[in-house]
């Protein structure tokens, strides 16, 4: 077994990065930020004039080797607080100064020295520079608000892996490779898909090819809809603050809103849709016959986030959900949380994420409501999930501000996890709108809620879906589906013109590259924009009305006729559909 933990050691090799940087540039007056581990590695913040490249990474790693190598024990050194900021003020580190005047005043306050560097740190740490194992990576930089806050300075943050062996560490840089090739920030630029504009920050420009990728994935939830009984609804994306008092929004979530004021009166741009369902819920009389009723909305919404946490389309500020909530009577519960878990599965299915994990997420320290009706809440989750046979795991104070939930995390195609589908279970909303139905018995009583997203945001879905298909989009969700080439434009251009007019009125998304360009670099550039199939038309195939065939990502191409195309084509549009739900 090994003496330390890889988080232990990853701690205390940015200590090392941190003092390498000071080793390497003295004169630059180096400020530390905060130095933690994350999931794959560790980084540091630093504030200093000279803007750190990608050859001075280079550099700061043999430094960090050397220190390695230099064997200097690691000390724990416990410091009053005086003592911590009179140490941290004369060698002109105010950002720990900061750090250590925001320490609970019970808290006790701990420095690691190793050689000529001291740096402030609950640890723990390794006990000597050379228990750490050489394998790790300095990655690239970032910028970095410190404290998180965009009104203070922006720190250089120096990002690194690193892992216990040779082996782990090249498997691990493979991966980032084939990540960094399947970024959706990079597929979406070339592939043309939307763009970011500093006129709109964190709000996506969808070009027409992202649209229709964008719309498709809207209609198709839109197309299952009917088979699990939703019924679609539209409502304001502004409205009075008095509903999201009502709601409990604007005292849980406000940082997190926008505001105008309109006629006097205080408006906010919706973060969710929640209480729009509410209202609609309220304006009618319902019976336990009308239920369990379900309302879709796919309402735009708005939410304020830092922007420190911005990136690309996984974190936005503006977005739309394929959002539902469900109104039932609190016995049903069991029945509709099974229904739901089958969709999400069959969705799921339907776009290749095989591996789905499932967990249920408890009340968090900020919550509405009294400890009883999350108890039930929660138990009503757990005997649903246990009934299901589904294993789940339990994540602790996970859950939204008004309910237990539960979370669905997907792998994609390079085994990362991504959180995707939400169900929410709800007593707080129908109390606080006085929501109510006619029981069995014709007496009034109150419904519960339960909030509903399987894609989630459709932006961050959008984005998650473009990587793990690595932009190779299904025939169905591809914005172009095929491109069709004629071999020479003299004598073949008609015959292309008239079957790409023919696909389209069959509804495909065919595009006609009759440039005066030659046939290699058309079938590079179809390639490149990772088009389904190219179709290729000469002599031959007008001879025999077919075309020459080649799949994305294949090498061979194959002869068919255009009526086993028109057919292919047909059998791969009925892919907008799960095959379980087709009729």
């Amino acid at each position: 077994m090994a003496k330390y933990d890889l988080d232990t050691i990853r701690h205390s090799s940015a200590h090392v990065m941190a003092q390498a940087i000071f080793r390497l540039f003295p004169k630059q007056n180096v400020q530390l930020g905060v130095g933690p581990t994350i999931d794959d590695g560790f980084y540091y913040d630093v504030d200093m004039e000279h803007k750190i490249t990608e050859e001075d990474l280079k550099m700061i790693e043999k430094e960090m080797k050397k220190i390695i190598k230099e064997k200097l024990p690691i000390k724990r050194n416990v410091l009053s607080r005086e003592e911590a900021i009179e140490y941290f003020q004369k060698t002109g580190q105010t950002l720990k100064v900061e750090l250590i005047k925001e320490l609970p005043e019970e808290e006790e306050i701990s420095c690691y020295e190793q050689g000529e560097f001291t740096d402030l740190c609950r640890g723990p740490h390794v006990d000597n520079t050379s228990d750490i194992p050489p394998f790790f990576k300095l990655l690239h930089t970032a910028g970095a608000y410190w404290r998180g806050d965009s009104s203070r300075k922006m720190l250089q943050r120096v990002y690194a892996t690193g892992l216990l062996t040779k082996d782990e560490l090249k498997k691990h840089l493979n991966f980032l490779q084939e990540a960094k090739k399947r970024d959706h920030r990079k597929l979406g630029t070339e592939l043309g898909l939307f763009i970011f504009d500093k006129s709109a920050p964190a709000m996506p420009f969808f070009t027409p090819r992202g649209s229709l990728i964008y719309h498709e994935l809207i209609d198709f939830m839109r197309r299952i809809y009917p088979h699990y009984g939703y019924q679609e609804v539209i409502t304001p994306q502004i409205l009075d603050s008095e509903l999201w008092h009502q709601s409990g929004h604007y005292e849980n979530y406000k940082e997190n809103m926008y505001f105008t004021d309109i006629d006097k009166r205080e408006f906010a741009v919706k973060p969710m849709n929640c209480p729009t369902a509410m209202v609609i819920y309220k304006h009618s009389k319902f019976s336990y016959r009308d239920f369990p009723l379900r309302y879709a909305d796919f309402g735009r919404i708005h939410r304020y986030e830092k922007s420190g946490t911005l990136a690309g389309l996984t974190r936005v500020r503006t977005f739309i959900q394929d959002d539902a909530h469900i109104f039932l009577d609190i016995d049903d519960i069991q029945d509709e949380i099974a229904k739901l878990i089958e969709m999400f599965t069959t969705v799921y299915d339907h776009f290749n994420f095989d591996d789905v994990k499932i967990a249920l997420s408890t009340r968090p320290e900020k919550k509405v409501g009294d400890d009883s009706s999350w108890d039930k809440a929660e138990m009503a989750l757990k005997e649903a999930l246990d009934k299901s046979g589904k294993s789940y795991e339990i994540n602790e104070g996970d859950g939204a501000f008004y309910g237990p939930k539960i979370d669905f995390v997907v792998s994609d195609a390079i085994r990362r996890r991504h959180q995707l589908g939400t169900i929410q279970l709800d007593f707080q909303l129908p109390e606080r709108f006085d929501l109510n139905f006619t029981n069995k018995n014709g007496e009034l009583e109150r419904p519960v809620v339960i909030h509903r997203a399987l894609l989630g945001s459709i932006e961050r879905f959008f984005g998650l879906y473009l990587e793990h298909v690595a932009g190779a989009y299904p025939f169905w969700l591809s914005p172009i589906q095929a491109v069709l080439i004629p071999v020479n434009n003299e004598n073949h251009l008609e015959f292309c013109k008239k079957l790409t007019e023919k696909l389209k009125k069959m509804n495909f998304r065919i595009h006609l590259d009759d440039r005066n360009e030659s046939m290699g670099y058309k079938t590079r550039q179809t390639q490149k924009g990772k088009t389904p199939f190219m179709l290729v038309v000469g002599d031959r195939e007008i001879e025999s009305n077919s075309v020459s065939i080649r799949k994305y990502g294949e090498r061979q191409s194959e002869s068919i006729t255009v009526s086993e195309l028109e057919k292919m084509f047909l059998k791969l549009n009925e892919e907008k559909l799960p095959e379980k739900l087709r009729g």
